[in-house]
């Protein structure tokens, strides 16, 4: 049998936590975190006869990357860290959208149409909000989210409804 990097030697303390771990049914250890539990448990060298990363991947039923991913989290990183996500700090990008900007786009949609037109169209209140200087940018799909999560939807051009008469 090939050397393998990373092992797996759990303690006698980590392995109690991981059995318990897995039998438990608390909403806040999910269904992959049981999982990653139960390969370090299938994985560990302090049993006698532990089961190879092609075994365990199929009594867990996961890919077999993920077994060796798992096992190289557990061997470099926290024990924690092997259980539970990392939790994001901030988020990716900040909305544009702030309560400012969600007010002037709604007022401006409820306010009289500009002299020619029938209606707000989503660009026109876009462009709007972009020249009051409000932000740099703004989508019309973000927009009509604005509007559809505040019930202000843009009036609707006037539609004439004909019947046909029957001869």
């Amino acid at each position: 049998m090939k050397s393998q990097k990373y092992s797996v030697k759990l303690t006698a303390e980590e392995r109690k936590t991981l059995e318990k771990f897995v039998r438990s049914t608390s909403k806040k250890n999910t269904p992959q975190c049981k999982v990653h539990a139960k390969v370090l448990l299938c994985l560990d060298e302090a049993l006698d006869k532990p089961l190879t990363p092609e075994q365990t991947a199929a009594k867990c039923k996961i890919h077999q990357e993920n077994v060796y991913k798992i096992r190289k989290q557990y061997a470099t990183e926290d024990f924690e860290r092997v259980l539970y996500r990392k939790k994001r700090e901030t988020p990716p990008v900040p909305g544009k959208v702030t309560g400012e900007v969600e007010a002037h786009i709604i007022a401006t949609a409820c306010s009289a149409t500009p002299e020619g037109k029938r209606a707000w169209t989503l660009k026109m209140i876009g462009n709007k909000i972009v020249l009051e200087g409000l932000v740099d940018s703004i989508s019309d799909v973000t927009i009509s989210r604005v509007l559809k999560k505040r019930n202000e939807a843009p009036p609707k051009k006037d539609v004439v409804h004909t019947t046909r008469a029957k001869r």
